[in-house]
């Protein structure tokens, strides 16, 4: 009989592969999972990995091995699931990996609701950027995960993943209040030359993103959906964005765009219900991104996992509410 252990280990290095990444992974030092996986050869009898480089390289029969673990692994995560609603209560643990704003607007609000109907059940939530979380839950590191979608830009699809849409939430042009903009440019911190805003317009007259042809822009790292989206909506209006900043942390966004520092775009979520402190601008087209959750379909069913989907869309319904 095969060691389920170990083709889980196998598994691992298929999904991240290299031997440090599934030691990094499951906690494991290195040699103790080359050990696990020498010891599964012998169990085996045929060679599994092959030296390439100074990289490892699974084998044609590794490879079907691997195929059957992803299955049995499913296989016993809705044994769990299924054991888990025979009982009257939601118990266990669900893992949670958010992006940035998801986390400041809803989060706090579906473990609230989740805290009073579900007390016994415990939910853990780390930030991870969406690409990053969508693979963690593929890889059973979390076992859901908040992320979002960009008009034009599609994710990836992985299977054994489930997904469903949360929200829609509108993409809004952000620059400063009036007399934020005045100090900016008085101080020095903004140059008009070649923009086409003068210093009355930017006080109070931006109107347009093409208006903001020129200014500093703070933007999401290069790479993210949303960074990539931008641009190419700036380009779409005629001009390259003079990115200044870069940063994933949208409060900061926040702070430079009040402070009369920089021009951006903010999703309405970010505001969870508040007054904006920014002026907010639509968009030609009124563009929208989608914020969906997904969870492995193995594991989809479990009774904490739809609990906590539940909490996450009537949170999602309150903060519109509230705005």
């Amino acid at each position: 009989m095969l060691d389920v252990r170990r083709l889980r280990l196998l598994r691992e290095l298929k999904i991240r592969g290299t031997l440090a990444g599934v030691a990094d992974a499951l906690a494991y030092s290195p040699s103790a999972v080359s050990q696990q996986l020498a010891l599964l050869e012998k169990e085996v009898g045929v060679e599994l990995l092959q030296k390439v480089g100074r990289r490892v390289q699974l084998t044609a029969q590794a490879e079907i091995l691997v195929e059957h673990t992803s299955h049995l692994l499913d296989r016993l995560e809705v044994a769990e699931a299924e054991v888990t609603a025979s009982l009257t209560t939601v118990s266990g643990t669900v893992r949670v990996a958010v992006f940035q704003s998801a986390a400041h607007a809803v989060i706090p609000q579906a473990l609230t609701i989740l805290g009073e109907e579900f007390p016994e059940l415990r939910v853990e939530v780390t930030e991870r950027e969406p690409e990053a979380g969508l693979f963690e839950v593929a890889a059973r590191d979390f076992d859901l995960v908040i992320a979002e979608q960009y008009p034009g830009h599609t994710r990836a699809h992985l299977p054994g993943l489930d997904r469903v849409n949360l929200a829609t939430d509108a993409l809004r042009l952000a620059v400063p209040p009036a007399s934020a903009a005045l100090d900016a440019v008085a101080r020095g911190a903004v140059d008009l030359g070649g923009a086409t805003a003068s210093l009355a317009g930017l006080a109070s007259g931006l109107e347009s993103l093409a208006d903001t042809a020129g200014l500093p822009w703070v933007m999401e790292p290069e790479g993210t959906a949303s960074r990539q989206w931008a641009t190419q909506l700036c380009r779409s209006a005629g001009f390259e964005p003079d990115v200044r900043f870069q940063t994933a942390d949208l409060v900061a966004h926040i702070r430079l765009i009040q402070s009369g520092n920089a021009v951006g775009i903010l999703p309405d979520l970010v505001w969870s219900g508040e007054q904006p402190t920014v002026r907010l601008l639509d968009l030609a087209g009124e563009p929208h991104r989608t914020i969906f959750s997904a969870a492995r379909l193995a594991s989809a069913g479990r009774p904490g996992v739809v609990a906590v989907r539940d909490a996450l869309s009537r949170a999602v319904a309150q903060v519109a509410s509230a705005d």
